[in-house]
């Protein structure tokens, strides 16, 4: 699901898929993980050469993940963590305060403390951001990130909430927040979006802050790892430049489908068929060996093929939005598994994901499409989430589509030009041939939270330093 057509964030699928899998060759698929983060020196040089010739990027992704970085902000009862994963956590709380979960009607004291990043100057200035973050919140607990901005012009945005978030749902109802606008710029449930970019107004840069609760005299605390931002100003375009084939290669990643889920639980978005983006989240957590237990697993009905998918659905679920497509939402469930990274971000070509593919770091795309457009998708929809995880010798794409009758329909091959075409659009025309929105190329990337040196460099050139 995507941020498709304002201001709507459903996905509606226009047709139902086709059982038949797309054709295509492929270099042969890498057996596990482990060896899709250790390919061959063609890879290297693949990665090398990318960083090299990088061109001016539409986006910029920045983030705080270091100790000197939660040090250079300003901790309001929060403290820095040293360690292997510096972060940030409740140190003193500078008070308590009530929370009226707008969804349960429950209200609940909280103990709370802040930090508030310094001021980050974009250096694409922008008409759209997103905040990500990747934190632990053990039961008791839970954060908000908000996002200030200022103008081109000077003046500043208010404090925006940019999502209210546990990685359970036993405490609040994980939302974001609708109605928040200045008349100049509103959140479209996880993107601050610049209401008349003809005017030329933009976000010349940007700060965060995050507030961490927990329950009145207990010592438990959220833990934040990771904090960014990501500001883009991609161009208005139906159509966008073709990118020359590169490095052949295919990652071994999991293949699920949505499509068997229908029906199931409901309550998370009318089920499984709009399940895209938790489903395409839990096979890049799978590919880098994220596994839940038993007993995680012990709610879901035991009928049920793949509950892990259930449990992804559950756990990225916006009660606000009433789908699993909140953008950051889905980058925060991927870093609850133990070793891993996510962010959100905008890439500029299949070059990009070329370079990633390389290091063995699949990656999710939201796109939206006619039936026709994409060949051999069999179904059109307004946004959808599927994971890149190769190219054929003929430079085409190789993604699991969760959007398949079944898990082994999941892997499919498009075509190289119609497929970056329909990701990176930011102008596209729907069934009734009106002009909509396209997503300009966002992409959640998770990978492991001691990334290898390779992975760093592929990272680095598509502009995700690690």
């Amino acid at each position: 699901m995507s941020r498709a057509e304002q201001p709507s964030r459903r996905t509606v699928l226009a047709a139902a898929v086709t059982a038949a899998v797309a054709g295509g060759s492929a270099r042969a698929a890498t057996a596990t993980a482990a060896t899709a983060a250790d390919p061959a020196e063609t890879a290297d040089t693949a990665v090398t050469a990318a960083v090299e010739s990088a061109p001016a990027r539409s986006a910029d992704y920045r983030s705080w993940t270091t100790y000197a970085d939660w040090r250079a902000g300003t901790a309001r009862g929060s403290r820095a963590l040293a360690g292997v994963r510096p972060g940030i956590a409740v140190g003193t709380p500078l008070g308590t305060v009530e929370y009226t979960d707008p969804h349960t009607r429950t209200t609940a004291a909280w103990e709370y403390a802040t930090w508030t990043s310094p001021v980050q100057t974009l250096a694409v200035p922008s008409t759209e951001a997103i905040a990500s973050w990747n934190a632990s919140t053990p039961a008791g607990t839970w954060l908000q990130v908000e996002l200030k901005g200022t103008y081109s012009d000077g003046t500043d945005t208010p404090w925006y909430v940019m999502g209210r978030w546990a990685s359970g749902d036993q405490d609040i109802k994980r939302t974001s927040v609708d109605d928040q606008t200045d008349g100049r710029s509103t959140v479209w449930t996880d993107t601050l979006a610049i209401d008349d970019a003809s005017t030329g107004l933009r976000l010349a840069s940007c700060r965060l802050r995050i507030t961490l609760y927990r329950r009145p005299g207990t010592k438990l605390t959220p833990t934040v790892w990771r904090l960014g931002v990501m500001g883009s100003d991609v161009p208005d375009r139906f159509t966008v430049p073709a990118s020359v084939p590169g490095l052949a290669r295919e990652l071994a990643v999991p293949r699920y489908s949505q499509e068997i889920h229908q029906g199931q639980y409901p309550e998370y978005d009318s089920g499984g068929e709009a399940w895209c983006s938790p489903t395409s989240s839990q096979m890049i957590v799978e590919y880098w060996g994220g596994r839940l237990t038993a007993d995680q697993l012990a709610w879901v009905d035991p009928s049920y093929a793949d509950p892990q998918v259930c449990h992804a659905a559950r756990h990225t679920y916006d009660h606000q939005y009433g789908g699993c497509g909140n953008w950051p939402f889905n980058a925060a469930y991927a870093a609850t598994f133990g070793d891993l990274q996510g962010v959100v971000t905008r890439l500029g070509s299949l070059t990009d994901l070329e370079t990633l593919i390389a290091a063995g770091i699949p990656a999710l795309t939201s796109q939206s499409f006619l039936k026709e457009e994409l060949t051999g998708a069999g179904y059109g929809t307004s946004g959808h989430l599927m994971t890149v995880i190769g190219f054929t010798d003929e430079g085409d794409v190789i993604a699991n589509d969760p959007f398949s009758a079944d898990d082994t329909a999941v892997r499919r091959v498009y075509r190289r030009r119609e497929f970056e075409n329909i990701w990176l659009r930011t102008k596209r025309y729907n069934a009734s041939g009106k002009v909509v929105s396209g997503t300009g190329g966002v992409c959640y990337l998770y990978f492991p939270a001691r990334p290898t040196a390779r992975q760093c460099t592929a990272l680095t050139a598509v502009g995700v330093p690690v």
